[in-house]
This record gives structure tokens, sequence and C-alpha cells, in this order.
């Protein structure tokens, strides 16, 4: 488990609910109608806009955002190299074998395409697809995270309204009076906090980890075309290691131009 999910989020409410404490009574923040009209809504309106099925996939999404397990891009490309070297020394059909013990399902199945002769194009064909694949499979968590985020905010500008309507039809009664009101402010700060804490957050972390599978999978689409084309093992890792410099950009969380193809080029020529 990454921890600093678990860190972050915890950290951040206590120290919302430690000033607060400091400065008033705690109890007076919890009003449970709010949580029906921020929480309850935001995920209404979440299921409005996704399948039920895309829906259910959410705790697999959450399971990723929480594990702190990543491919070594560089352990990829030690792999690479060493199928590089056999494929020279000892030919194409002599990594059939080797390639089923590997732990990558893409990177075996990659492999097992060169052994069988397939044509380079077709390789690179097939194994986009089912990248693309897998980065719309990965944006629906995205989504969901993201449309939460937005409706949270929203619903709590309902509440407001709610809670200001709430005011108006009983302002003779100064105790409705001021269950509208907290009714009316509190639902506000539950959208703004959920929104800002918890799944605008977890939306970003997930892109992160996608960026990061992405170009782990680039990589290996590169090395293996470079064994399909009998490469010299050393160009290969050389070709390969320019991919590193974007892979800490994306762990650093800073907007990178993709070089796939500037890659591919400096091969060509």
């Amino acid at each position: 488990m990454d921890l600093s999910l678990l860190l972050g989020v915890v950290l951040g409410f206590g120290l919302i609910g430690v000033s607060i404490a400091i400065s008033g009574h705690l109890g007076a923040y919890w009003d449970f109608e709010s949580v029906l009209i921020t929480l309850g809504g935001s995920m209404a309106a979440t299921m409005v806009n996704f399948s039920i099925k895309e829906l259910a996939s959410v705790w697999h999404v959450m399971k990723v955002a929480i594990t702190s397990k990543e491919t070594n891009p560089n352990e990829i490309i030690a792999t690479i190299v060493r199928f590089a070297e056999i494929s020279r020394r000892e030919g194409l059909l002599a990594l059939e074998e080797r390639a089923q013990e590997l732990d990558e399902p893409f990177l075996q199945k990659g492999i097992q395409l060169v052994v069988d002769g397939t044509d380079p194009e077709l390789v690179r064909g097939i194994l986009e697809i089912e990248l693309n694949y897998m980065e719309e499979r990965h944006s629906i968590g995205q989504r969901i995270f993201e449309r939460m985020g937005g409706y949270c905010p929203a619903f709590g500008m309902i509440g407001t309204l709610i809670g200001l309507i709430m005011m108006l039809q009983q302002a003779d009664d100064a105790g409705n009076l001021v269950k509208g009101m907290g009714v009316a402010l509190i639902t506000t700060l539950y959208g703004v906090i959920l929104a800002n804490l918890v799944f605008l957050p977890i939306a970003d972390r997930l892109r992160l980890k996608n960026d990061k599978e992405v170009l782990v999978k680039e990589i290996m689409i590169e090395g293996i075309l470079s064994i399909r084309a009998g490469e010299n093992p050393r160009i290969v890792e050389e070709k390969l290691n320019a991919f590193l410099p974007r892979y800490r950009k994306i762990s650093r969380g800073e907007a990178v131009e993709p070089i796939a193809e500037e890659v591919r080029t400096g091969a060509q020529a």
C-alpha cells in the first residue's frame, strides 16, 4: 500500500478537525442532512453519468490508487536488452521458452509475436491497440472521480440554496432559522472538502499512474520491435534509455511532450 494517499487524506481531515476544535465546537460542523445532499447527490449524479458496469470498477480503481506497486522501467529495459543479446546469439526461436517465464503479459505477448515471425508493423499495430484499450479502461476510473469532484461543490451549492429557502420560509421560527443556516453553510463546506481532498486528488493520482504505465508499455513496444529488427543490444539499450527522462518527469507530475515518435524517427534514420 502507498501510504502517501492514506496519510494525505488523514492529515488533511485531521488538520481541518483540529482547526475547528480550536476555534469552536467540532460537533457543530456535523450535519447528516448536509451529507445526504452533498455526498448522496454527487453519487446519484455519477450513477446517471456512468453505467453500472463502469461504476462497479470503482473498487478495483481504488485498489490501483492506493497500491504502491509500479513496473520499474530500468528492469524492463534490462530484460529487453538481455532478450536482444539472446536473439543475436541464438536466434529468435530461443526467446520462446524464456518469454513464458516473464511476469509481464504485455511484454510476453510481444515477444511471442516476434518469435512467431509476425510482420513488424502488425506487431506494432496489435500492441498499440492493446495499449489504447488499456488507456480507455483506465480513463473510466479517472473520469468517475473527476465527475464526483465536480459534482460535490455543485451539490454543496444546492444544499446552500435549500438552507436559504428553509430560512426564508420559516423566518419567524428562530430554531428553524438556525437549522436552515447550518444546512446552507455546511453543505458548501462538505462539497469543497470532499472535492479537493478526496475525489480530485485520487483522479490526478490515477492519471499519473496511467501515464507511467503507458510509458513503460511504449518502452516495451520499441524494445520488442528492436529485437525483431535484430538491432545491436547496445543500440537497443541506448534507445530505450532515452525514455527515462520522460518517466522521471511524469513521476514529478511535470507536463512533457511525447518522445516515442522522436525515438522511432531517430531509429529509422
